[in-house]
């Protein structure tokens, strides 16, 4: 070894040879007292004992845990590259190379897909360390070994629209498909009250006529003539939860109806209210991906499921879902709605296409204040988190707080990428998390370099300090006004740009279509398809093929 390599330091794995086997032990602490002025000297470190090498027949084998322990006098050595290789050597074809060791550059890190997945992972790391290029890497990897397991990403900065060419297909508000009537109670509750709890009176009066309405719907489709049956409310069938087509029409009409038979006009007013709470939100242009056609019907549910989560793939097996142009009392019915609807799949079709949920900024929709956040939200991933993997639903969490994030759900993570964390409560919650012969590795957290990783769980073979390798420039993801941070771009700003930017903005809240403007360069409209990963623009306008799905007719 180079005098460089020949290192004793914290860290660092040593050998422990014992009769028929070699014990891999890493250092935790090294000390020295009363050192002599001699070049000889004894320093002492302590050791936490994590695998053996069995020497069984001509190929050695590695294994966790220890069955012999070594004694006072057997010989310890820094550990040879070879030995490092056995340790890390792909056990079977489904791994992926994901970088290299921190300690010895030419042994390459693999990770094992099938226990990665299959119990979860996570990736947690500070603002700016590489943590969204980790996720790139690891994605594209997985895309490479699994070529049909469907990937749904929920990407909340809309960063990771290029970084995966045309395996992708981008969703976001302007070429979404998500009728209303696919949410629940809870999740309709949520659009209509913008995020606030809802009025108690209003509340029963929707949870009344809502399986009315889905009665109603289903006897226009069922009758010779449209609207000639009425539907007994006892007889319906239909819960308020039940994902059934009905019409925005049929509602008001039902709500109508009961407020004309109100003698008591302070009575009326809760109806009137809950009235035009609905068509507000309805006639705003931002919920258009939800409300477009809501009066027209047509059970497209089969549509939308196959669109949002690639079944087929048709050589696009991942969604990139981009919520940064939602509105924000909006989003986390939205997450909530794909997270239920991915896991329900999964459940009634009894795991046979296998999904990967990836949730970016995790701590946004499962916070572990119950409190903040909505909770159906919280439940549904925590219910893949759960029991997901029964179904064929993994979970992915990317997030730069993970003590904000519900400890019920990160337990559920097997293995853990661990990237520089400066905040104590958060490393608190990793020592939980990890177990003890790792924790010592911790130590190392706040002091990671950019790309580096703390790899814990079932997917790595032993607690490892790795290196995400070079991702290639079209797989980074960057945001869209990272650009602009150039300093000739800002040069020579004037009020046509600043209007620009006004009707752009004006353009995204408003029934008309915003001009095309010459700054934002905006591409020609075939652009638009879902082959060229649509970017938000909200300047071009609304698509107008996005919901051509919902244009069925009624029977």
């Amino acid at each position: 070894m180079s005098i460089s390599e020949v290192r004793a330091t914290v860290g660092r794995f040593v050998s422990i040879r014992c009769g028929n086997s070699i014990i891999v032990a890493m250092i935790t602490e090294v000390s020295c007292e009363n050192l002599s002025s001699a070049n000889n000297y004894i320093a002492i470190a302590s050791v936490d004992l994590l695998g053996e090498i069995l020497n069984a027949s001509d190929k050695p084998k590695f294994q966790r845990g220890v069955t012999n322990y070594p004694t006072i006098g057997d010989a310890v050595e820094l550990i040879t590259s070879q030995e490092l290789r056995t340790i890390y050597a792909p056990t079977g074809s489904d791994q992926i190379n994901v970088g290299f060791l921190q300690q010895d550059r030419s042994v390459v890190a693999y990770v094992d897909v099938e226990e990665m997945l299959s119990k979860h992972f996570a990736v947690l790391g500070s603002t700016g360390v590489g943590k969204s290029t980790g996720v790139s890497l690891l994605l594209n990897e997985i895309l490479k070994a699994r070529p049909n397991l469907r990937i749904f990403l929920l990407d909340v900065h809309n960063e990771y629209g290029r970084c995966f060419g045309d395996r992708a297909l981008v969703l976001n508000p302007r070429n979404l498909k998500l009728p209303f009537w696919l949410f629940n109670f809870e999740e309709i509750v949520d659009v209509l009250f913008g995020g606030r709890p809802g009025v108690p009176e209003e509340l029963d009066i929707l949870a009344e006529v809502i399986p009315i309405a889905k009665g109603v719907y289903t006897q226009y489709q069922n009758a010779d003539r449209i609207g000639l049956k009425r539907v007994d409310p006892k007889h319906v069938g239909f819960t308020v939860d039940t994902p059934v087509p009905y019409r925005l029409v049929d509602l008001i009409s039902l709500i109508d109806e009961r407020m004309g038979k109100l003698e008591n006009r302070s009575s009326r007013i809760v109806y009137h209210k809950l009235i035009s709470r609905i068509e507000a939100v309805r006639n705003d242009p931002r919920y258009a991906f939800m409300f477009d056609n809501a009066n027209v019907g047509g059970d497209t549910m089969a549509d939308v499921i196959s669109h949002l989560f690639r079944l087929p793939a048709n050589g696009k097996p991942m969604t990139v879902m981009q919520l940064a142009g939602f509105p924000a009392e909006v989003i986390d019915s939205v997450v909530s709605v794909l997270c239920r609807m991915a896991f329900d799949f999964g459940l009634w079709s009894d795991g046979v296409s296998p999904l990967l949920f990836v949730c970016e900024e995790a701590h946004r929709y499962a916070s572990a204040d119950r409190n903040i956040g909505f909770g159906p939200t919280r439940k549904a991933v925590s219910r893949i988190a759960k029991e997901g993997r029964k179904y064929g639903v993994y979970l992915g969490l990317i997030t730069q707080r993970p003590a904000e994030l519900d400890a019920t759900i990160i337990s559920q993570c097997n293995t853990l990428f661990t990237m520089r964390l400066a905040n104590d409560r958060d490393q608190a919650l990793l020592r939980a998390a990890v177990s003890d012969a790792a924790a010592n590795l911790l130590s190392f957290v706040p002091s990671l370099g950019t790309r580096e990783v703390l790899a814990f769980g079932e997917g790595v073979a032993l607690p490892t300090r790795l290196r995400f390798k070079e991702v290639p420039p079209h797989q980074l993801p960057r945001g869209e006004a990272t650009i602009s941070s150039v300093p000739s771009v800002t040069s020579g700003h004037d009020m046509h740009f600043v209007s620009a930017v006004l009707e752009r903005w004006r353009g995204a809240t408003s029934q008309r279509d915003a001009p095309n403007d010459p700054v934002f360069a905006a591409p020609p409209a075939k652009t638009l398809s879902s082959l060229d990963a649509p970017m938000l623009q909200p300047s071009m306008g609304l698509d107008p093929d996005r919901f051509s799905l919902l244009k069925k007719p009624l029977r």
